[in-house]
């Protein structure tokens, strides 16, 4: 049996990509990641993705490697992959929520560290921590599904 681990990674959404398009993305998702034994949460913050994936590390890094390569992500930057004692998000194949700019920066004690475009690939292990433990414990927790809150059209 594999080691149970969590990846978490940041990226830029490629300019094709429409925000509208998330739900479909996340409904593929989380079935695959179900047959795969995946859990975890997406944030998403005007074009930018915040990701967390938890499993089996075989799994997990199968899933990054297909990330990496997908068109719709640029930038794809490795923050953080170490083992885990527990999955954060066992309830959810993945949880979602958008986030404004100065929300996020609330939730990691900077307000003004969101304000550039590509502020996920800049964010440390230490903040991606803070992050992962505000969304964890967070109001988003109280949907089950981690269902979109706010999608634009």
């Amino acid at each position: 049996m594999s080691q149970l681990i969590h990846c978490i990674y940041s990226s830029t959404a490629a300019p094709q990509f429409a925000e509208h398009e998330i739900p479909q993305l996340l409904e593929k998702s989380r079935a695959a990641n179900a047959t795969r034994g995946i859990t975890g949460m997406l944030l998403y913050i005007e074009g930018s993705f915040f990701q967390v994936l938890e499993g089996e590390s075989a799994a997990v890094d199968e899933v990054y490697r297909r990330i990496s390569a997908d068109a719709r992500h640029h930038e794809v930057t490795l923050i953080i992959r170490e083992p885990i004692a527990a999955r954060s998000f066992a309830d959810w194949t993945m949880g979602f929520a958008t986030l404004g700019r100065q929300e996020a920066g609330e939730l990691v004690g900077e307000n003004d560290f969101f304000a550039a475009a590509s502020c996920f690939a800049a964010l440390g292990s230490g903040r991606a921590k803070k992050l992962l433990a505000a969304f964890r414990r967070g109001r988003w927790h109280a949907e089950p599904a981690g269902a979109v809150r706010s999608i634009a059209s």
